[in-house]
């Protein structure tokens, strides 16, 4: 993605937003050669310096064919994103723009066909989203595990390249106390790009670049 210098965030940021948003569109190239794109939850998962993202598709879905054939697809998260009007600029010759988080991540696919490991990859899922759900599913029985696990391709995702974009006009600081009243009492987007404002420490100021 487009990614001027002073909207670059790190590897601990793209994590905190993948964790929080993990609502992703994982991208693949289909036998046609187009984009193909399935959105699904995905979990984070560091295996010391290595990152890797846990997933699953229903087997009528051909997206676990398409990372079959072409493993390396693109997973990206968007965090929260806003509107901002040009009302917080002290001067009137300003024009809106929009605030957003995101992450991108270059990834290598492998299948996970073993029906203990794709229960394991369940587990994490059920963990970050409703953990006490977890004792109803072993609660359900061999033979009705078995067959869900059956309905479903499960997969890892091995991150080989990262790039996270924190949009938050870094490079106009004359807007930034303005912009954070505003965000700060608007919807529950705009308050969490006002807590992210607060996270980056926007007092300073950076290059004045376009968006």
């Amino acid at each position: 993605m487009y990614l001027p210098p002073q909207f670059k965030g790190d590897r601990v940021q793209a994590q905190a937003l993948i964790t929080d948003h993990p609502f992703a569109s994982l991208i693949s190239v289909d036998d046609a050669g187009l984009p193909y794109v399935t959105h699904l939850p995905l979990h984070l998962e560091a295996r010391g310096e290595q990152l890797v993202l846990l997933g699953h598709v229903a087997k009528p879905n051909p997206h676990w064919r398409y990372l079959q054939a072409r493993p390396q697809a693109v997973a990206t998260f968007l965090g929260p994103h806003a509107y901002l009007s040009p009302k917080v600029y002290p001067d009137l010759a300003r024009v809106p723009t929009w605030n957003y988080l995101a992450v991108h991540c270059t990834v290598q696919a492998t299948l996970i066909e073993n029906p203990v490991a794709k229960d394991a990859l369940l587990k994490k899922l059920i963990g970050d989203h409703e953990p006490p759900y977890a004792e109803q599913w072993r609660g359900l029985g061999e033979e009705f595990a078995h067959k869900m696990l059956a309905g479903i391709v499960a997969f890892e995702l091995e991150v080989t390249d990262l790039q996270c974009k924190l949009k938050l006009n870094q490079h106009r600081p004359e807007a930034h106390a303005a912009m954070k009243a505003m965000y700060g009492a608007g919807t529950p987007d705009e308050q969490a790009l006002a807590g992210w404002m607060d996270r980056l420490g926007m007092g300073a100021g950076a290059p004045r670049e376009e968006s």
